[in-house]
């Protein structure tokens, strides 16, 4: 095949991997009948393709995830880990997030869903063999604040001076209570909550329940 200026297009060697025959033998005849792609071999399942992948070494492995034996989680972990050099895109039909992140972690470059037109497929393989990330129109935005959520730093506790307890007995200050009330919510003597309430005010350098609350309410307590 020929590019317009005369140099040669890479043709990308693909594998397919699903353990459902109907839906494996879909997906080879749409990648085979896509320019630039051949399909070089596919699996019925993640030990299976682990095999094919060994003995053919494509750009691209096109995996299923829910599978019987080795999920395609687990077997885009083990290719990815043995050759960093073949790309995995996910063509599945699950999308809960933790699945989803659990697949990146793994090494896939790429996440589709099953339903996906040939186009969107076409894409996702070339850009994971180019070295991209890639994911289907419905997921990307997901997949973007999952990854920018789990990346932002954690902020640091609320008055990190004071126990667990004390922190407990504030919250529920703030959160308007009375000694009586939260003595019976903690299961503790009315007795534990003034000397725990006194404690909090020394170490908040609070004069009075006012002002406690008041601190405790622009820390963001008092409000489960």
């Amino acid at each position: 095949m020929a590019a317009a200026g005369g140099g040669a297009v890479r043709v990308l060697r693909v594998v397919v991997v699903d353990d459902h025959r109907i839906v494996r033998e879909g997906l080879v005849s749409l990648l085979g009948a896509l320019e630039g792609i051949e399909v070089v071999g596919e699996a019925a399942d993640g030990r299976e393709a682990l095999h094919v992948v060994e003995d053919v070494l494509p750009d691209v492995v096109v995996m299923d995830i829910q599978m019987p034996g080795l999920d395609g989680i687990e077997a885009t972990r083990f290719v990815t880990g043995r050759h960093p050099q073949v790309r995995v895109v996910m063509l599945t039909m699950t999308e809960d997030d933790e699945t989803v992140v659990s697949a990146i972690r793994a090494g896939a470059t790429g996440y589709l869903l099953k339903g996906a037109g040939a186009d969107e497929v076409l894409h996702a393989v070339r850009s994971a063999a180019a070295g991209g990330m890639v994911f289907g129109a419905s997921l990307a935005a997901r997949v973007a604040q999952l990854f920018v959520g789990a990346a932002r730093p954690a902020a640091p506790p609320a008055f990190p001076q004071l126990s667990e307890r004390e922190h407990q007995v504030l919250d529920l200050l703030a959160a308007g209570r009375s000694n009586d009330q939260i003595a019976a919510e903690l299961f503790v003597s009315g007795k534990t909550v003034r000397n725990t309430v006194s404690s909090v005010y020394a170490k908040l350098q609070a004069p009075d329940r006012a002002a406690a609350i008041i601190a405790a309410r622009e820390a963001g307590l008092g409000r489960g």
